[in-house]
């Protein structure tokens, strides 16, 4: 089973049965997405199955044990609102979610110890506050940052919903795999300054404005400190299983094999110029912006395993 949180309109989804895995006759594919609109256009895009079907066919176990799915059934499309409650092996993916959930930040004051930044009204405008940090956003900043230098004035997010949404994700992992991917970086780049403007807006695709302005027509943002995911999944039971960048994930699965039987195909068809030479076409330039050192192939994967 895949589990895919923020799933979306089901693009990904799609692209991973259009690829026809090997596992497709066992796969059972459970789109997890909270708005009503994004999971209607899902229809447009996939099959998907009835609610009471969300988890498959599925046949009496071991006593004791919980039903096992139907082989041979899939593959299986389902959508929920929210995270299935029943136990199950498999993958449970975060494809660019983490960064959209919910976080606070905390900033470096001068003993040494930390302040809150949230937002007040100054001459009945939004603004920037500092104070008092409650104690267990101290205690996170202080787990995220051991043995770091950090500035007065330095400032990290302290993502809390991520931590929470990787405790309920993997809650009900008997076996199997959560794969993150997304953007981000250590905490030291983000006290140290060196990963610059950590903290995005964006309207319709494109770079938005001070998330001070305007609340409710933008959405806001805050790169991954890879540091609270590996505790999350550490605190959770789960064990690292791979961590790098998405060009050398997919370099690992075989994509530069995939790109070049893609041209071959393309050079023996262009002429003809079909639907299976222009997908031919497309796996290469598509594979190209997925690797892109400078773009996609710099989003960072971490694997985890139980």
């Amino acid at each position: 089973m895949v589990i895919e949180g923020g799933a979306g309109s089901g693009r990904l989804a799609r692209e991973v049965l259009r690829s026809s895995p090997r596992c497709a006759t066992a796969l059972r594919y459970v789109l997890v997405e909270r708005s009503a609109v994004l999971r209607e256009r899902q229809r447009e895009l996939l099959t998907i199955e009835p609610l009471e079907d969300a988890l498959g066919p599925s046949q009496p176990g071991e006593p004791g044990h919980v039903p096992e799915p139907v082989p041979g059934a899939g593959p299986i499309v389902s959508s929920l609102d929210d995270l299935p409650a029943v136990a199950f092996d498999g993958v449970i993916l975060a494809n660019e979610l983490l960064d959209n959930l919910p976080f606070e930040i905390v900033q470096r004051s001068e003993h040494g110890g930390w302040s809150e930044v949230r937002v007040g009204l100054e001459d009945d405008r939004f603004a920037e506050v500092l104070v008092p940090v409650p104690d267990e956003l101290a205690a996170e900043g202080a787990a995220l940052t051991v043995g770091l230098d950090v500035p007065v004035g330095a400032r990290l997010p302290i993502q809390r919903g991520v931590q929470a949404w990787i405790a309920e994700a993997v809650s009900n992992l008997r076996r199997g795999y959560l794969a993150v991917v997304d953007y981000g970086a250590d905490a030291v780049q983000f006290v140290d300054g060196t990963r610059g403007d950590w903290l995005r807006t964006y309207r319709a695709h494109e770079r938005g404005a001070s998330p001070l302005l305007e609340p409710g027509s933008q959405d806001i943002t805050a790169d991954v400190v890879f540091e609270t995911v590996r505790h999350a999944a550490a605190r959770a039971g789960l064990s690292v299983e791979w961590e790098g960048s998405q060009a050398a994930w997919l370099q690992t699965l075989g994509i530069e094999q995939l790109v070049e039987e893609g041209r071959r195909r393309w050079e023996e068809r262009a002429q003809v110029a079909d639907l299976d030479a222009l997908a031919a076409r497309s796996r290469v330039t598509e594979a190209a912006a997925l690797t892109d050192p400078d773009g996609l192939g710099a989003h960072h994967v971490l694997l985890f395993r139980r």
